[in-house]
């Protein structure tokens, strides 16, 4: 959950300390640029991203021209501090250039969501709390192709349509299509939903002691005719940004009612969760629209939202969920442990699950602390009258060792990776569940006793 709107990261001033706050991590400034003391690694892949404030007019107005001014070298501070081996430099009057250098072509979409994350926590200025929020266009390629002309080039014409798209856009200049291009993927979309060529696909979720799948996650996939598989991550940031978002979720709600009532009439009348988007949580016609198909829909669908999914407008999103909740759809929160944890906003979701994101799991038997941190969140959930669902769940004693904490369903590739319908309706017939959860390994690394003390 994000945190409180009273509850912020300062900003850091011209000289690299907060106003009457602490200093950030040390910086060193070259040629006007702001780039960590580190050294970055040689690397196969250059990278240019441009970064621009958006609704910059709208927040210069409210602060001023010198505090706008201050505001954007006070961004590239914290990007700075909480990004290593990246040249950040402001540019113009509301943008930044952020260059870096990696080993692969994937690292740019990492880069990107590192950002994301990095400004999510609102900014104090002027003494108050203001959300700032980034649109990037950035691009990358080989070190001996990618000459400084083609970078700027490319990143500009990526920033453009990233602008008039809302979304984030990164490219590869090797390979265009690899980036899965959100401009035309945005073009293509609305005929995809029609054509047929959306189709989801199910993850089922087993209770640990009972040994019985309980409930499965819808998964939105999407077979292009020339792109062949892209999968959510490629299109969804994109189509939250636009209209398409919504059209999407409410074809998504209908194929799983018509799904579910097949399962249920087969023998297994277990509910389906579907994703559903932060946008569409403060948007009251979505709502309605969704209620009217749940209820005429007469199947059992629950949804599934994210930590950061109330920040945009918490006070609609929770209302919404309550609507929701209401007329008898089950909610869990989604990855929570992955983004800024909140007991203030936890408390307040009437939801009856949480799923702790897989970050945590995968590391169980491996790492001190992520075990205390698992059986903690489990406690607590418990205690708020919520069942825990572990995502990430890939080794038999990774699921043992949560049969022992008390978490009550697991979810993963250990039980089953997400399957199309037919596919899945085999997978409950045969019970295949069973044979991965039939003999857990019981030894863990390190015995109970440690990781209950640290």
């Amino acid at each position: 959950m994000a945190r409180a709107d009273s509850e912020h990261i300062p900003l850091v001033g011209p000289s690299g300390h907060g106003r009457g706050q602490r200093p950030l991590s040390p910086v060193a400034v070259r040629d006007g640029s702001i780039s960590a003391c580190a050294g970055a690694p040689s690397a196969g892949y250059r990278f240019l991203f441009l970064a621009e404030i958006e609704d910059f007019a709208a927040l210069r107005r409210q602060i001023g021209v010198v505090g706008a001014g201050v505001a954007l070298t006070d961004i590239a501070a914290r990007l700075n501090a909480m990004i290593a081996d990246s040249r950040i430099t402001p540019v113009g009057r509301s943008g930044l250039e952020i260059k870096f250098e990696r080993d692969s072509a994937t690292a740019g979409n990492a880069m990107a969501e590192r950002i994301r994350a990095a400004m999510v926590q609102p900014f104090d200025l002027n003494g108050e709390s203001y959300r700032v929020t980034l649109r990037i266009g950035g691009v990358g390629g080989r070190v001996r192709e990618a000459d400084e002309v083609r970078l700027i080039e490319a990143a500009e014409l990526a920033l453009v349509d990233g602008q008039q798209i809302g979304a984030d856009v990164v490219r590869d200049l090797n390979d265009p299509a690899a980036g899965h291009d959100p401009v035309q993927l945005m073009r293509d979309l609305p005929g995809a939903i029609e054509d047929g060529q959306i189709f989801l696909q199910y993850q089922p979720k087993v209770r640990v002691r009972q040994q019985c799948v309980a409930s499965a996650e819808a998964l939105v996939r999407w077979r292009h005719p020339t792109r062949g598989l892209v999968l959510p991550g490629d299109f969804i940031e994109a189509a939250e940004r636009s209209n398409v978002i919504g059209a999407l979720t409410l074809w998504t709600i209908r194929r799983v009612i018509a799904d579910q009532r097949m399962l249920a009439a087969a023998g297994y009348d277990i509910p389906i969760f579907i994703n559903m988007s932060g946008v569409l949580l403060s948007d009251p016609g979505f709502v309605r629209e969704a209620c009217r198909l749940v209820r005429e829909g007469d199947a059992r669908v629950g949804f599934e939202i994210t930590e950061t999914a109330v920040i945009r407008d918490p006070e609609s999103a929770i209302a919404n969920l309550r609507t929701f909740s209401e007329i008898g759809v089950p909610l869990a929160i989604d990855d929570y442990g992955a983004g800024l944890s909140s007991l203030a906003y936890l408390k307040r979701l009437p939801a009856s699950e949480l799923k702790i994101d897989k970050l945590f799991v995968t590391q169980l038997t491996s790492s001190n602390r992520d075990p205390l941190i698992v059986r903690s969140t489990i406690d607590l959930a418990h205690a708020l009258d919520m069942e825990v669902t572990a995502e990430g769940v890939e080794t038999p004693a990774a699921l043992a060792l949560l049969g022992v904490m008390g978490c009550d369903m697991v979810q993963g590739y250990l039980i089953s990776r997400p399957i199309e319908f037919a596919a899945f309706r085999t997978f409950l017939l045969e019970e295949r569940h069973l044979a991965a959860m039939a003999s857990p390994r019981l030894s863990f690394l390190r015995n109970e006793g440690q990781w209950k003390t640290g």
